[in-house]
């Protein structure tokens, strides 16, 4: 998605080879223009597939996750990161390991809102070391929904997370895809790349 990659380029700051910071426009402050074409683009690419809902963690994935609804016209649900006291209902729940907070916390949905009825996509903001995704991974298997594909908005492709996810026989689809980063510059893999390595696979 050009108009992402360019935006990060010009905007976002890159704190080191690991850490890119975008919040001037998708995680803090939001381009709402942005992120509904951001929705647009999950919708193109998996709008053939049977999805009855869209998943992601709170906070960071909601606006992606809201805007993916909208355009394939379902309604999404998004994992609690700490339970609250209304939440008294039965729960899925799995262990998250946070490498940008450098903390541990267990996520949960309540099982009123996702079953084995559901056909889900999960969206979420960064996939980096896949630890949150590997755990909504793990719920939708709990629940015995079937998962349909998880859709990213930006993947540092340099870390385990694709790989991780893609070992328990997910397929991913991101956005922008950066291959290699540090302070002053990034890289992109190309996405006609992408294209011809999905084929190969």
């Amino acid at each position: 998605m050009k108009v992402l990659e360019e935006r990060i380029r010009r905007e976002g700051q890159i704190l080191s080879d690991t850490v890119l910071k975008v919040d001037s426009f998708l995680n803090h402050q939001v381009d709402t223009g942005l992120a509904l074409e951001i929705g647009k683009e999950f919708g193109r690419i998996f709008g053939g597939r049977p999805i009855t809902k869209v998943l992601t963690i709170e906070a960071s994935g909601i606006q992606f996750a809201m805007a993916a609804s909208i355009a394939l016209g379902v309604p999404f649900v998004y994992a609690k990161k700490k339970k609250v006291i209304t939440l008294s209902e039965q729960v899925y729940s799995a262990p998250v390991h946070s490498f940008t907070r450098q903390e541990s916390y267990q996520i949960s949905i309540s099982q009123k809102y996702l079953g084995p009825g559901d056909k889900v996509l999960i969206v979420d903001d960064f996939l980096a070391t896949g630890a949150a995704l590997v755990g909504l991974v793990d719920i939708v298997r709990e629940a015995g929904a079937e998962l349909l594909g998880v859709g990213c908005v930006i993947e540092k492709s340099f870390q385990e997370g694709r790989g991780l996810l893609e070992d328990m026989g997910v397929e991913v689809h991101s956005l922008a895809r950066i291959s290699a980063m540090a302070p002053g510059e990034v890289h992109f893999i190309d996405s006609e790349e992408s294209i011809k390595e999905s084929a190969s696979c």
